[in-house]
């Protein structure tokens, strides 16, 4: 997959952006990047598109700014020469798409049938937008359109907010959400910029789903260990399950037996993407040490811990399901 699509499947949100006034562009790209959204689709719906998408791209360079509503090869042109990163279109234009294709400029075109899918595969695209997601069958209409599309990649706009956004990147063929509902119109109108923000962040929690999966307890000896578990048996019915280097107590506690990461033990924060949660905390100033990551069998990363300990406690986070 090219490297933009890739990094936008990190980021796994993003905004679709229409800017009556170019002046506007710069602290909607400032509030976005503190919102924890290092990316936005500015539609070329409206005449201040091009020059916003060139005032973000040249104050944020950090910032994947693309450009949408692209109907026609001269704005492809016009979008890549202010800066844009990728282009993305409500339909499927084969000419459109092949002249991206040609100049090795991502291109993310709308479907909304296995028909423009196939058109898709042969134009030689990897990624599609879905649109109008919710309008045309939303997150079952994926999944059934998928099934037969093993190597597609699917970009749900329309209709997508908080709400529903982690349900849809749940599922493992959706790469990422288009949505507005952080960069809504008025908001931007009523120069609202710390309302984007307080919208991103809450957008990017609703996609990354933290919830605490258990807390592990560091304890000197296996016996140790086996009669902690015992007792939260006992007390509070967590069937005790023994592992080779730990022993849980139901799904909440988890007694090492021997003492590993962190001065008092770690406490694991469940995911609904690990991959996609270092890359948000890394962005929020976390860090993590690689050696201790672990991949499942397609390679997928599943869990791994911050260098950083919080109050005496390693921290690690680990898939959901």
């Amino acid at each position: 997959m090219n490297e933009v699509l890739t990094k936008i499947g990190k980021i796994g949100i993003v905004p679709v952006v229409a800017l009556d006034k170019a002046e506007d562009a710069l602290p909607l790209g400032k509030a976005l990047m503190i919102g924890g959204i290092p990316c936005a689709e500015v539609t070329f719906r409206t005449a201040a598109a091009k020059e916003s998408i060139s005032i973000m791209t040249s104050n944020f360079p950090d910032m994947l700014v693309g450009a949408g509503t692209v109907l026609t090869c001269k704005q492809v042109d016009e979008a890549v020469a202010a800066g844009a990163k990728f282009i993305v279109s409500p339909g499927l234009n084969p000419e459109v798409v092949r002249y991206c294709v040609d100049k090795g400029i991502p291109v993310t075109p709308g479907v909304a049938t296995p028909s423009e899918v196939e058109q898709a595969i042969g134009l030689g695209l990897d990624v599609v937008k879905f649109f109008p997601a919710e309008a045309a069958g939303g997150l079952p209409m994926i999944k059934a359109m998928s099934a037969p599309y093993t190597s597609m990649k699917f970009m749900p706009t329309g209709g997508i907010n908080k709400d529903n956004i982690a349900t849809y990147l749940a599922f493992s063929k959706v790469l990422a959400c288009g949505g507005s509902f952080m960069v809504d119109k008025k908001l931007i109108a009523a120069g609202r910029f710390d309302e984007v923000t307080r919208l991103s962040r809450e957008a990017v929690d609703a996609v990354l789903g933290f919830s605490l999966a258990h807390i592990g307890v560091n304890c000197e000896t296996e016996s140790e260990a086996l009669e902690d578990a015992d007792r939260f048996d006992l007390l509070f019915g967590f069937t005790k399950k023994d592992g080779n280097s730990s022993v849980f107590a139901g799904t909440v506690a988890e007694f090492m037996k021997t003492p590993y990461l962190g001065a008092k033990g770690h406490i694991a924060i469940g995911t609904t993407n690990v991959e996609r949660a270092v890359f948000h905390l890394t962005l929020r100033g976390a860090k993590f040490d690689e050696d201790t990551a672990k991949y499942d069998p397609a390679g997928k990363l599943k869990a791994i811990y911050m260098t950083d300990e919080i109050s005496g406690f390693a921290v690690h986070l680990v898939q959901k399901g």
